[in-house]
């Protein structure tokens, strides 16, 4: 019996797990990706739309899905990065992007449209601040009720931020979305930060190692994009590359691999001088009505299972006519990563 697709926008600020995630909806079978929409988040936007090129290329898949470009900044406040934890997202990794282009449609309308086409069927991965869907909202009141569900990487769960001591970046960087998304009447599934990106979708040094020795150029791609990211988390205490991304896309995808969730109350903070973005979750105790589902623990030998199955396809790489290109040292480490132009491909 075929297992049947899954209609699915990944809403993206495309850098490190962002890609991987990608990877999730371009390579897995169950996937029907209808589009990419970019939002402000992670790294410069230009930067964001290049590395969504560069990973739609390394999946073989350059012109199949179309990438929407959206909201450059937040709705009401200056945009704020996280170069400092991913640099520009690929890990210097470089693309000829002559002959590409996004699709003109602002990425709110492409949302909309989409939504429509088939109401109640799609599914939006938030994997960035939630500008975007607060911005869909606003503009067409039908849209809550033609989207299916949203899965959102975003908050954290009565514990710890990363951005701040209180909040996780998606939702610091534009708190006053995420607040209208989590009223707005969604059915919303939260993937937080922590404790479950923490507890399980880490990925330590031995299953980088496992995922290095796979040799495909999924697996080069992967350690690439990662290693940025892997720096900056040792500096700060942990001790691997964090996968909530990819982690999003794939429990829809998987929901087998979800093993606890509750119901919640969501909402959050706006004012607060030390608390922006703080993820308010309460747990049913404070006589508040659920408005999400929170995904409290996963199976995390099966995620990394997953993942490392996704990156041996040697298959699903570079299909296309623009492959990847490294330049070596003689002492064996590389100068340059970049893509170009491959003519003895079809």
């Amino acid at each position: 019996m075929t297992t049947p697709k899954v209609p699915m926008v990944i809403d993206t600020d495309t850098a490190q797990d962002d890609c991987i995630a990608l990877l999730v909806g371009l390579l897995d079978p169950r996937a029907d990706l209808r589009a990419i929409t970019m939002v402000a988040g992670n790294v410069g936007f230009d930067q964001q739309i290049h590395n969504a090129f560069l990973t739609l290329n390394v999946a073989g898949r350059l012109g199949s899905v179309p990438i929407h470009l959206g909201c450059r900044r937040p709705l009401v406040r200056p945009w704020e990065s996280a170069e400092n934890v991913h640099g520009d997202g690929v890990g210097g990794m470089t693309m000829d992007l002559t002959g590409l282009a996004p699709d003109p449609e602002h990425a709110v309308d492409a949302l909309i449209r989409l939504a429509a086409e088939s109401p109640g069927e799609l599914t939006i991965v938030c994997i960035g601040p939630l500008t975007n869907i607060a911005t869909a909202t606003v503009k067409d009141p039908t849209f809550v009720d033609n989207v299916k569900a949203l899965y959102v990487m975003g908050g954290s769960n009565n514990a710890r931020g990363n951005i701040t001591a209180a909040a996780e970046f998606n939702f610091y960087v534009d708190p006053e979305a995420a607040k209208a998304v989590f009223a707005a009447g969604f059915d919303i599934t939260v993937i937080p930060w922590a404790p479950l990106t923490l507890d399980c979708a880490l990925f330590g040094q031995t299953q980088l190692d496992e995922i290095a020795a796979l040799n495909t150029p999924l697996s080069h791609f992967f350690t690439r994009v990662c290693a940025a990211t892997l720096d900056f988390d040792r500096s700060v205490g942990i001790n691997g590359t964090t996968h909530p991304d990819s982690l999003t896309a794939a429990v829809l995808l998987h929901p087998e691999l979800i093993t606890r969730t509750a119901a919640y109350h969501v909402d959050v903070e706006t004012a607060g001088e030390l608390t922006r973005g703080y993820a308010a979750m309460s747990w049913g105790v404070h006589n508040l009505q659920p408005n999400a589902t929170v995904i409290d623990a996963v199976d995390p030998a099966g995620f990394y299972g997953y993942i490392r199955s996704l990156l041996a396809n040697k298959s699903g790489a570079f299909s296309r006519s623009r492959k990847w290109k490294e330049q070596e040292r003689c002492d064996g480490t590389y100068s340059e990563v970049r893509y170009e132009e491959d003519r003895s491909l079809s």
